[in-house]
């Protein structure tokens, strides 16, 4: 793989995700009295850790509010450590893509 396409491909388009991610949630952590970080880093983390959470968590035998609750939690712990995947994707990509491996 050519250097080109391994820094589009690990790089650039999670922060093209990211970044529309960041424009389709703003109304949700955007506030008149200013931004509020930690659910700014939990909608941008989503697409990038949601896939983790249902492997550990997932809701059987549950009646209807615990099925909504263990997937309330999965959404907000998938989006904390969806954020860590993406810094640690961006960063391993373009290590890669410097050192030519």
């Amino acid at each position: 793989m050519t250097r080109f396409r391994r820094f589009s491909v690990s790089v650039v388009l999670p922060l093209i995700i990211a970044a529309a991610c960041a424009l389709l949630f703003k109304t949700v952590y955007a506030s008149p009295e200013g931004i509020n970080y930690l659910l700014m880093w939990i909608c941008i983390g989503i697409p990038f850790g949601i896939h983790r959470m249902f492997l550990w968590l997932v809701p059987t035998k549950f009646d209807l509010a615990g099925t909504i609750g263990v997937v309330a939690v999965n959404i907000i712990v998938g989006g904390i450590i969806g954020g860590f995947a993406l810094v640690f994707q961006v960063l391993k990509g373009s290590v890669q893509t410097i050192m030519g491996r």
